[in-house]
């Protein structure tokens, strides 16, 4: 099982130079063999609480898109 701190540490490097939605990182994450416990969406809130990720809604893209800076 993925600790908290191996889970966040692997989606911010999935979203290293990149954008993705919710559903494009939940199958990159899948392909890894890597679940959140609770839903991936809630994970993403609580990284961008925490100032880890960035995250907004995109009317194009169809849902929250998430991206690291720096």
């Amino acid at each position: 099982m993925v600790s908290p701190e191996e889970r966040y540490s692997l989606i911010i490097e999935k979203l290293r130079g990149r954008a993705l939605t919710t559903i494009e990182l939940e199958d990159l994450l899948a392909e890894e063999g890597v679940r959140c416990p609770d839903d991936l969406a809630r994970t993403l809130n609580v990284m961008r609480r925490k100032g880890l990720i960035k995250g907004k809604v995109s009317t194009e893209r169809g849902g929250w898109v998430w991206w690291v800076e720096g």
